[in-house]
């Protein structure tokens, strides 16, 4: 289930208060609730019981994050609809919930905004993470897909790319919409006029 709370204490040097862990569930014991009360500022994922920890980004990571969720803010200003970036947390389905990187909820799915999470979201952005690839190219595209999320966005700094997948009506996997390099722009199907310079987005700083 993704790299453990332990796994990286010890890749980051650090030595947890293992008395502050008796303070919370075990794994497997944690509620919808303990899980939306959680405030520990960083990616943190639930799924039946059981918290992921996913790894803390880098600069690079964090500023292509600014400059999707800077462009799909300004999408929402002229358009309508919320944007919103990580960490936030988004169910999937039941007990299973994301904090994608950025996502967007246009203006007449709204409702689907609650407070501590979304229900879903029509765009969702991830960018790649070059210690966890499998998880935004394989393990994510299937449960986006699952969940019913019209349009995924993967960011690859190391490819220098951004795929942009569609989910077809009546189609449980997503086909690809566009897979466009540096120099060029990348175009949503689902938000009409909006559209990302890969260059920009990629070398943001």
């Amino acid at each position: 289930m993704g790299t453990l709370p332990l796994e990286l204490a010890k890749r980051e040097g650090r030595k947890p208060t293992w008395g502050m862990a008796l303070l919370y569930p075990d794994q497997g014991g944690w509620t919808l609730e303990d899980y939306l009360g959680l405030d520990v500022g960083r990616h943190v994922e639930f799924d039946r019981g059981f918290l992921e920890f996913l790894p803390m980004p880098d600069n690079e990571h964090q500023d292509i994050v600014f400059q999707f969720t800077s462009a799909l803010k300004a999408y929402a200003r002229g358009h309508g609809g919320r944007a919103a970036h990580a960490p936030f947390p988004m169910r999937l389905w039941g007990e299973k919930f994301r904090e994608p990187d950025a996502l967007f909820m246009r203006q007449e799915n709204l409702s689907r905004c609650k407070g501590r999470f979304w229900e879903q979201a029509d765009l969702v952005v991830e960018v790649v993470s070059s210690s966890n690839k499998t998880l935004d190219l394989k393990t994510k595209r299937a449960e986006y897909a699952r969940a019913g999320i019209p349009e995924y966005w993967i960011v690859d700094p190391a490819r220098g790319s951004i795929t942009v997948l569609t989910l077809p009506k009546r189609r449980k996997a997503y086909v690809v919409h566009g897979e466009f390099k540096k120099g060029k722009t990348a175009s949503s199907a689902l938000l009409k006029g909006f559209e990302v310079d890969v260059s920009a987005a990629l070398e943001a700083r």
